[in-house]
């Protein structure tokens, strides 16, 4: 078996991971990150960069490179419930230095953050690399063990990190306790093409018993069809027809290539689970982002929560770690800095989940529009309030890592 020392090994290569591992890397610290797929291209994830992350991108002199990539750009986010349309969050006076929404296919967003990490002498990647299981000694974990392309191999780190997604093997082989939160709904993803002269606006729509997101991605939409939990075998025992049909009946303008759904493997099924660790570290070990809280996909807070974990870690670990210190007592110190921000993110969701798309979706009649909405659309500084918490959440991180060396070739 091939072995393997680094200072810090980053299990996964999503978005915590990613900058976790670029943030090390830019001051110092020797880091390996292992991706368990051949690249990142997978489909109907994360694909909204918020302005906390934009912020980020910026403080790291990154911005206006990452912007040249293709994106749109969502200054609002719009409900329509029945006939009735309305701007539900502003992000256009966010103290940041984007007032928007950037929504970029995620394997964009992290090839850009790979790129930027083979720039440091000290960043590893390794596609095709999964963890299987940890390195256990006296109590402590010592580092991990995966499979490659090329064989089984160990990797020894000072730190390791789990950042595998809500199914993290990391998670599970630490004999972390989890906090299950529940979620009443899951998520049917698919795309549909995008033409001349539909809608900019990304938007949601709510009537009668269904609630239908979609994301304007440029030459497509993202489509989100939100279900009860569990009821996925109800929804294709009445067949691909009738679900075009109530498709269309939300989004009439799609009508013309909704047919372009004519199977069920164009139709991905999201299981939605919100949990958390009690405790997101033991010796040697950390868990971040979806890792140690999964998170529901309303108001796509997932990868931007993710990447504050990542910040916060970075700020509190890489100088430590470079300089070869024990970082035992410092986890501690990455989990309160983001504890709070945690569970109220996930409290909201929790509690919209609960209070309202639970009942949208058991209601059959048609649906009037909140008193909330009413009011925003008549007071159009309340949009701020939602805005400011999507967009920015709550506690957002500022890169305070240290910089070993600068960004150029």
């Amino acid at each position: 078996m091939e072995t393997i020392a680094v200072q810090c090994c980053i299990a996964g290569g999503g978005p915590a991971g990613m900058m976790l591992g670029l943030l090390l890397a830019r001051a110092g610290v020797e880091v390996l990150v292992l991706e368990k797929h051949a690249d990142f291209l997978r489909d109907f994830r994360g694909d909204t960069i918020h302005p906390s992350t934009l912020q980020v991108m910026a403080e790291l002199g990154v911005l206006d490179d990452f912007l040249k990539l293709p994106h749109q750009k969502a200054h609002s986010i719009n409900a329509q419930i029945g006939n009735s349309a309305f701007a539900f969050a502003d992000f256009s006076h966010l103290p940041t230095r984007c007032g928007f929404i950037a929504i970029m296919p995620q394997w964009d967003f992290l090839n850009f953050i790979a790129e930027r990490g083979r720039r440091y002498p000290s960043f590893a990647l390794r596609m095709r690399a999964e963890v299987t299981g940890l390195i256990e000694e006296s109590g402590g974990i010592v580092g991990v063990r995966a499979t490659t392309a090329e064989g089984d191999v160990a990797i020894r780190a000072n730190l390791v990190v789990g950042a595998d997604g809500r199914n993290s093997i990391v998670r599970k082989a630490g004999g972390f306790e989890i906090l299950d939160l529940g979620a009443p709904m899951d998520v049917l993803w698919f795309g549909i093409p995008r033409r001349p002269g539909d809608p900019e606006e990304t938007t949601g729509r709510f009537d009668a018993g269904r609630i239908f997101i979609m994301i304007n991605r440029g030459e497509s939409w993202q489509c989100g069809f939100v279900i009860p939990k569990d009821s996925i075998a109800r929804i294709h025992a009445r067949g691909l027809p009738a679900f075009r049909e109530e498709i269309v009946n939300l989004a009439p303008f799609v009508g013309d290539r909704v047919r372009l759904l004519d199977d069920w493997a164009s139709v991905k099924l999201l299981t939605v689970r919100v949990d958390r660790l009690r405790r997101w570290y033991r010796a040697g070990l950390l868990c971040i982002g979806d890792a140690a809280h999964a998170m529901s996909p309303i108001g796509g807070v997932g990868i931007n929560l993710a990447i504050q974990d990542a910040v916060a870690a970075a700020n509190v670990l890489a100088l430590p770690l470079r300089q070869g210190r024990p970082v035992g007592d410092l986890l501690r110190r990455v989990q309160e800095r983001r504890a709070l921000p945690t569970r109220i993110t996930q409290w909201l969701p929790v509690a919209v989940q609960d209070r309202v798309i639970t009942r949208l979706i058991q209601q059959q009649a048609a649906i009037s529009p909140p008193l909330l909405l009413r009011l925003m659309a008549r007071f159009p500084v309340l949009r701020r309030i939602p805005g400011r918490l999507v967009g920015m959440g709550f506690r957002p991180e500022h890169v305070r890592s240290p910089e070993a060396g600068s960004l150029g070739a």
